[in-house]
């Protein structure tokens, strides 16, 4: 079966600034100086220039008649949204290499939030992403553009980014390589700690107890009047492991991460995630 999804079902993701044209901020009027001789001066801003930036498109959508707004993750700057002026005209370079899942080389410059593509040549390394892969794909798109601060450099989980697409192309199993990244991304953006550690106790989780992940306050023992999934001792250690090979792994381990997300996420529907659930109870 193949799977089609559309640029359209990411734009609830994307910043509302996003789709109005890039504003410059408007200056402040500069105070007063103490000193009579000292002329008041307002500092410009200073031009934002980056040059061949590895990166990937998470996103793109239509900004006037010939150019697009992109968000990007790139490695060493985070999310950074682009506007990539005349890319939709049929001999733009840009038209070609702006496709999301293939590794490229960014250059952009800029004062405001949304800055100016220059550059963005191909890189290449990676296989295509097809059917239900493509879908995983779009899936971890819409995790890093809800979940992720502009601008926010994140060099570890780039790295890891990279390499759960290369395990998605190459066919590895899917819910098993979502859950590591799930895993990885609520790390990395400091919202998750060691679960494997109880916070009550101080110690590590014993295996043949039972306990909750709270999403504040960290792991603890369950409670009668609990309404979180609770999860043994053993797939928290199997998940700190990055160890999935058990069933009873895979199944807890799915819950809990639906429900920490869904927590991190505000509430924030993601669309991605229910076709997921819906075609593979991933």
């Amino acid at each position: 079966m193949t799977i089609m999804l559309t640029e359209s079902q990411l734009d609830s993701q994307a910043d509302p600034a996003n789709a109005a044209a890039p504003a410059v901020a408007p200056q402040t009027p500069a105070r007063k100086s103490a000193n009579p001789r000292a002329r008041s001066r307002a500092v410009p801003e200073k031009e934002h220039k980056v040059l061949a930036q590895p990166g990937f498109v998470l996103h793109s959508y239509p900004y006037k008649e010939t150019s697009l707004i992109i968000d990007v993750f790139s490695r060493d700057h985070g999310r950074v949204a682009l506007v990539a002026k005349g890319a939709k005209r049929p001999h733009s370079k840009l038209r070609g290499a702006l496709q999301t899942f293939q590794p490229l080389s960014l250059s952009w410059s800029g004062k405001s939030e949304v800055r100016t593509l220059t550059d963005a040549e191909w890189v290449g390394g990676l296989l295509p992403l097809e059917k239900s892969a493509l879908l995983c794909g779009f899936y971890l798109n819409e995790l890093l553009v809800k979940l992720l601060a502009r601008e926010d450099a994140h060099p570890a989980l780039f790295d890891h980014y990279v390499a759960t697409l290369n395990k998605l192309a190459h066919g590895e199993n899917a819910p098993i390589v979502l859950r590591q990244f799930e895993r990885i991304l609520l790390k990395q953006t400091g919202v998750a700690g060691n679960w494997s550690h109880c916070v009550v106790s101080g110690k590590t989780v014993r295996p043949d107890l039972i306990y909750v992940v709270d999403p504040e306050q960290g792991t603890r023992p369950e409670r009668l009047s609990d309404r979180a999934p609770k999860v043994s001792g053993k797939t928290l250690l199997d998940m700190e492991r990055e160890d999935y090979s058990d069933p009873t792994t895979q199944l807890q381990s799915k819950f809990l991460m639906r429900y920490l997300l869904a927590h991190h996420l505000g509430g924030a529907q993601l669309n991605t995630r229910q076709i997921l659930i819906d075609l593979m109870q991933l």
